[in-house]
């Protein structure tokens, strides 16, 4: 069977097909010129004129030959190349299902255990916070997974609302920070604005808020550091601010750099392996970031060497970003 699988695969199928077309292509042209020289040698055996015979203009013929079978090659290559990201994406919406059911029924299972805990048994005070703690973790891990694949569909279908207002994002992050420290655990948040002033910058505050909290839950849960941290840094180059988070966590390989933007994608994934989070949230990053006329780029020295995430919005020495 798996013979046969790599004997039909698209790539050989492809080859196959191009090299049989070159090869019908060949012999045409081939054909095509014996049959013309044969027939200019008829005409000059028999003294006809040339006139009263379809004269052949076989390179004409040959060139628009070529062409169209040129522009066939083409259209075969496209559509392998659409089909290949059809399966890709359709492999990546399979782990992205089976990730999220997994990460939408272990906090359900839990709560079950701990309310099925407490109607069969006597529990103190202490034990009853203890559970009602776990239990209120879980909802809010199920708010957060659910909040994901709502604010997905907010953004691809641009119905994500709010207005753009100037805001100083250094205090737009500084309290975005100090009223969701608890979602972070104990990783240690710092940020360094240099330059000591406001930056000022035109942003949807709900939108920039979903930028932060994808990038800081990132951060947080790849990390296995016995203490987390995530440094917050603002820098102007050229007409850009750079807003630069940096992490010890787990890093990343270089392969990996350019996929983590894609959509459902998640780093270590396989067929047959279960990993962490959605694969939506870097993806929804992004597009936050084009919305705001800016990007998101990622660098890392590799695993074990942390990340480096960083915001490029476009920036006005003047105080407001364009």
């Amino acid at each position: 069977m798996n013979e046969l699988r790599r004997f039909f695969h698209p790539i050989l199928i492809l080859v196959f097909s191009i090299a049989a077309l070159a090869m019908s292509l060949f012999l045409y042209i081939y054909w095509y010129i014996e049959v013309s020289a044969g027939l200019k040698k008829l005409v000059l055996e028999l003294n006809l004129d040339s006139g009263q015979i379809l004269e052949s203009q076989t390179w004409v013929v040959v060139l628009i030959l070529s062409i169209l079978v040129g522009i066939i090659l083409m259209g075969i290559f496209i559509i392998f190349v659409y089909n290949q990201k059809t399966v890709q994406l359709y492999r990546m919406q399979r782990n992205f299902i089976d990730s999220f059911t997994h990460e939408l029924k272990t906090p359900v299972t839990s709560l079950r255990l701990y309310l099925e805990t407490f109607k069969k048994h006597e529990l103190s005070r202490d034990d009853r916070l203890k559970y009602i703690g776990y239990m209120i973790q879980d909802v809010s891990r199920l708010s957060d997974n659910i909040n994901q694949v709502l604010n997905l569909a907010r953004i691809e279908s641009r119905n994500y609302g709010g207005e753009f207002i100037i805001s100083d994002l250094v205090q737009t992050v500084e309290e975005f920070i100090k009223d969701n420290i608890h979602l972070f655990g104990d990783c240690e948040i710092n940020i360094h604005n240099s330059s000591g002033s406001s930056i000022l910058c035109r942003i949807n505050p709900s939108l920039f808020e979903m930028l932060l909290m994808n990038l800081l839950t990132n951060a947080v849960k790849y990390n296995e550091s016995d203490k987390p941290r995530v440094d917050i840094s603002f820098e102007v180059k050229k007409h850009k601010l750079h807003i630069i988070f940096k992490d010890n966590g787990k890093g990343l390989e270089k392969t990996e750099i350019k996929k983590i933007f894609r959509k459902f994608y998640q780093v270590g994934q396989s067929d047959n392996m279960l990993v962490k989070g959605s694969g939506i949230g870097l993806y929804l990053a992004r597009n936050i970031a084009r919305i705001h006329k800016g990007k998101v780029v990622a660098e890392s020295m590799g695993i074990g060497k942390g990340s480096t995430f960083t915001i490029i919005l476009p920036y006005r020495e003047s105080g407001v970003s364009a």
